[in-house]
């Protein structure tokens, strides 16, 4: 058996990364049999066989160390998208469409479930008000615990540090649909060509052009996985009791909540709540609220 990494997977089709080369293989049956969830994503470490014929087949899945996940189309589970990674990228455009902060910490909550760094990117820089919407989300989230970097793939703004910062390990784009994933990869490595599109002038809600899962290797080392849209971040898939240590800046606080099962809504002496406008911001504890009312 011959091991090696996910690369890309389309049409029931993967792409295997080798130390012999790039192979494609299909999943073998047995790996199938009482499976309703994902068996094999972009960047799981798998066991190859080769047939007589050439053929190649996925007879194993190894332990995943990071996994991300996202709620199915029916909106009754979450599916895994990738695997093995070791950063995500929480992208945001500025305007066109216009950026959602519910949206944003619902995307970092499913990050810190998934046990990845997280860097929010904030794309569209160039567009008039970017600059400033940008550095204002910046700042609200850096007192969250969270690095950004600021964009533009018009001007190359913010593009070198971008660049630096996927140019180790493994990464993963996420983002709603139009926040310019794609556009972010074919700056980083432009025989890509990946597709994009405009968004809609009327929804203002971009169209989703990602229908393959792919982790391709950037030009300065590194690896980027592009995902398909996350048009739907309605839940994230989390149990309640651990939703506030997905919220870093909340952290600190809760050893000090009288009681240990504290939900951080009014129960008395909650240190969560007293530390609201002073190091956790109240519109960080409403995103908490309503993505527990989700849960």
């Amino acid at each position: 058996m011959t091991e090696g990494q996910v690369v890309e997977v389309a049409g029931g089709v993967y792409r295997v990364e080798t130390a012999g080369g790039d192979v494609e293989a299909t999943l073998r049956g047995k790996l199938k049999q009482g499976r309703r969830e994902a068996v094999v994503v972009v960047g799981d470490r798998v066991g190859v066989r080769r047939a007589a014929g050439g053929r190649c087949w996925i007879d194993a899945v190894r332990a995943r160390e990071t996994t991300l996940a996202r709620r199915t189309r029916d909106g009754r589970d979450f599916k895994v998208v990738a695997a093995n990674l070791d950063r995500l990228f929480v992208v945001s455009s500025v305007a066109q469409p216009p950026p959602s902060t519910v949206v944003l910490d619902r995307m970092l909550v499913m990050g810190e479930a998934s046990g990845m760094k997280i860097v929010l990117v904030f794309t569209k820089v160039d567009l008039p008000g970017g600059r400033a919407g940008a550095g204002a989300l910046a700042r609200a989230y850096r007192q969250a615990g969270y690095g950004s970097v600021c964009t533009s793939v018009v001007t190359g703004e913010g593009m070198d540090e971008f660049d630096r910062l996927a140019s180790s390990g493994s990464s993963a784009l996420a983002g709603p649909s139009g926040v310019g994933k794609s556009s972010l990869l074919n700056c980083l490595d432009p025989s890509l060509q990946l597709r994009t599109a405009a968004v809609g002038r009327k929804s203002l809600r971009g169209r989703h052009t990602t229908v393959t899962s792919r982790l391709v290797s950037l030009p300065s080392g590194g690896r980027l996985a592009d995902t398909p849209g996350f048009s739907d971040v309605t839940g994230v898939d989390v149990a309640a009791a651990d939703l506030a240590e997905c919220f870093p800046e909340f952290r600190p606080h809760l050893p000090h909540c009288r009681f240990r099962d504290c939900l951080h809504l009014e129960e008395p002496d909650c240190a969560v709540r007293q530390a609201v406008g002073r190091g956790i911001s109240r519109t960080r504890h409403q995103s908490y609220k309503a993505i527990l009312e989700g849960l």
